[in-house]
């Protein structure tokens, strides 16, 4: 499976593109940051990033985007800029029919490093290790956008089989009514009949 990171920011987004193969096996395809001026207008930011994502959609065609989720932030003006960009990358990816998962920050952290408190340090570390990196990926927030497609890679098979256990569960719990509906049902007949 190909999966496309993404570390949602307005002046750095991260973005990388990760192959899962068998077990835990995962290669590093390509990483990079898309940048926008802060002195341009926010619409004219938000251009670009659509532009900078959507010429990785179609040079890398992953499978999946993994988006991290937009996560409280102290700074209300930077966590509006994140969870637009966010938006912009969910929008491009649902336009071309990609399924579109959301990681928190913690999830990211404990399934790279085994640690939901891990900094962006451990996790550069991690990601470099993993990946079998010769050196670390910069800035931050391309590490973090790696970091993202493994998690997804990693998460994934957990998801579909939780997913198909609940479906399994519905159909048995709907069958379980059913036939209580209609042993209650024949029990009244019986009653009326006698």
């Amino acid at each position: 499976m190909r999966v496309l990171g993404v570390d949602p920011g307005l002046t750095r987004l991260g973005i990388a593109v990760v192959d899962g193969g068998a077990g835990r096996t995962v290669r590093a395809v390509a990483v990079d940051v898309i940048r926008t001026p802060v002195d341009d207008d926010l619409a004219v930011r938000l251009l670009k990033v659509a532009d900078g994502v959507e010429e990785w959609l179609d040079e890398h065609r992953p499978e999946v985007v993994a988006i991290e989720r937009v996560f409280s932030q102290h700074n209300v003006r930077t966590a509006m800029g994140t969870a637009q960009a966010a938006g912009v990358v969910a929008l491009s990816a649902a336009r071309r029919g990609l399924p579109v998962m959301f990681h928190t920050p913690s999830e990211v952290k404990a399934a790279v490093t085994g640690s939901g408190r891990a900094d962006k340090a451990q996790i550069t570390v991690m990601v470099t290790k993993i990946l079998g990196l010769t050196t670390a990926p910069k800035p931050a927030d391309a590490a973090d956008a790696l970091a993202l497609a493994i998690c997804h890679l990693w998460r994934a098979p957990m998801r579909d089989r939780m997913a198909q256990a609940e479906a399994r569960a519905a159909e048995i719990a709907r069958t379980h009514r059913a036939r209580l509906a209609a042993a209650a049902k024949a029990t009244r007949i019986r009653t009326v009949t006698k």
